[in-house]
């Protein structure tokens, strides 16, 4: 098979694999509960994610640049991607709580996910174990991040079919970055450009996760959930980088 097809396969399979976070919302309990462990699971999805795996690829892209130069860099692009954040969160004027945390990971997973994409697209290109290897971390650590856009868009909206929308949009959003690679971007792609790109999307989730989600699950009062989500949340990155 052709190794585009297979590229374009891959990352379909990784972006759609959001879609299976969507299926939490069928879990009956309590709704407090159930929303107190679902939004602390996703901040510490977000944070363990940034921590663990964003802000070391930026890092490891800024490299042809010398040590002082490639952190200020990076901070520099880290702190805009926290004011974006902050900037977003004030402009999505939404009475909802729920529903505007939801709104906001949306955003973010979506410019997550597109370079996401054109990474995946293009290391299955050099390297097909390698691009497999990714689009199957890729797909694992996905899920959560569905998690943390359909709970709060379901329970702020009480819609089945809007909440699968968007999830499915926000998995799409990685085929994307692979289709406007191959179309455009295929032989101007720099490692600056990457590095810049997960450097702000890693400032946008820290705040958000702390910002918003935790901020939010605190209204609740019910601890022993939020540390449940927070050390089941880091659990799940973590082993989806082992396994």
């Amino acid at each position: 098979m052709n190794k585009i097809v297979i590229s374009f396969l891959l990352t379909i399979f990784a972006g759609l694999s959001t879609l299976i976070g969507y299926f939490m919302i069928f879990i009956k309990g309590d709704k407090e509960k159930i929303i107190t462990f679902s939004l602390s699971f996703s901040a510490s999805v977000m944070i363990t994610l940034s921590f663990i795996d964003l802000i070391p690829l930026s890092l490891n892209y800024l490299n042809n640049y010398m040590f002082f130069l490639k952190f200020l860099i990076f901070i520099f692009f880290f702190l805009l991607g926290i004011y974006l954040s902050f900037f977003l969160s004030h402009k999505i004027d939404n009475h909802n709580s729920l529903k505007k945390i939801g709104i906001i990971s949306l955003l973010t997973i979506i410019l997550h996910n597109i370079p996401e994409g054109i990474v995946t697209f293009i290391i299955s290109g050099i390297d097909l174990n390698l691009g497999i290897s990714l689009g199957i971390a890729i797909g694992l650590h996905n899920i959560p991040e569905g998690i943390s856009i359909a709970i709060p868009i379901y329970y702020g909206t009480k819609n089945k079919l809007k909440t699968f929308i968007i999830v499915f949009v926000a998995g799409l959003s990685e085929v994307l970055g692979a289709v406007f690679c191959f179309l455009f971007l295929s032989n101007c792609i720099n490692n600056f450009f990457i590095g810049v790109i997960f450097a702000i999307i890693s400032g946008m989730m820290i705040n958000i996760s702390i910002s918003e989600l935790l901020s939010e699950v605190l209204k609740y009062k019910k601890n022993k959930f939020v540390i449940l989500g927070l050390i089941i949340g880091a659990i799940v990155i973590i082993l989806s980088k082992i396994l």
